[in-house]
């Protein structure tokens, strides 16, 4: 069989990749360790940390927080046939082929047919101006008044400016706070506090404010405690014959 340029053929000598062994990869168990100790060896006691279980949660449903439908039961929705009404679909717009009504040829214009040249009038365009040499009015001459003069010879100014303090009493070269930098503290946070003495308002007389009765007040005629009554009389209620009487226990 032909292997694209290569044929396969019979080796001419031994190779050591035929022939298959362990090698180094078989090695004595270490003395180290829980796992894989040599059983031939002493092996001390092994402690471990054991892993972090996790916590048992107390709540597995979801409770009466989720509403259930009435129509669903422990073996699903129940076999009552449930119809709904819905709007009417509309109809399908297929392609609608255009017919020939829907064509204008007539306003296909120049696309089509030939057409008289036409002319328009337009309004004046703006010239290039290739000399932008300046005219008489750009120029200014300068002025002959101040002291900025540029022909002429001007008289020396006099200008008032403002008080420096740089050279004059007013400079601090010491840089150095003055006495009413410093904040006066109360003699009374290091000393003993003298007694204090304030001015409140002006309080009313003290007196008593109740309303006491006058002479006008009393009735000495009324009193029957301590003289005699004579015999008072009053008119009865006037009763009507034909008034049912009241029934207070009525009998279920």
């Amino acid at each position: 069989m032909w292997v694209g340029s290569w044929r396969p053929h019979k080796a001419r000598g031994p190779i050591a990749a035929f022939y298959n062994s362990p090698g180094p990869k078989y090695a004595l168990p270490g003395t180290t360790g829980i796992q894989f100790h040599d059983p031939r060896k002493y092996k001390a006691p092994a402690f471990s940390f054991g892993t972090r279980h996790c916590s048992y949660s107390t709540d597995c449903s979801p409770g009466p927080g989720y509403l259930v439908q009435p129509n669903i039961t422990r073996t699903g929705k129940d076999g009552t046939p449930i119809y709904s009404l819905y709007g009417r679909p509309k109809d399908l717009n297929l392609f609608r082929t255009p017919g020939p009504g829907q064509y204008s040829p007539e306003k296909s214009g120049k696309s089509a047919h030939y057409s008289a040249p036409a002319y328009s009038l337009s309004a004046r365009s703006k010239g290039f101006r290739n000399d932008h040499t300046p005219g008489p009015a750009a120029y200014i001459l300068p002025s002959v008044l101040g002291p900025r003069t540029v022909n002429k010879t001007s008289a020396p100014n006099f200008i008032l400016t403002g008080r420096s303090k740089i050279g004059s009493f007013h400079e601090d070269l010491q840089k150095t706070p003055g006495p009413g930098t410093y904040r006066v503290i109360d003699p009374c946070a290091y000393k003993y506090k003298p007694p204090h003495y304030s001015m409140t308002g002006r309080n009313s007389m003290p007196g008593d404010t109740t309303r006491k009765p006058g002479p006008g007040a009393h009735s000495p005629e009324r009193v029957t405690i301590a003289s005699g009554k004579a015999p008072v009389y009053s008119f009865g209620i006037r009763h009507s014959e034909y008034m049912a009487p009241l029934i207070v226990d009525v009998l279920d």
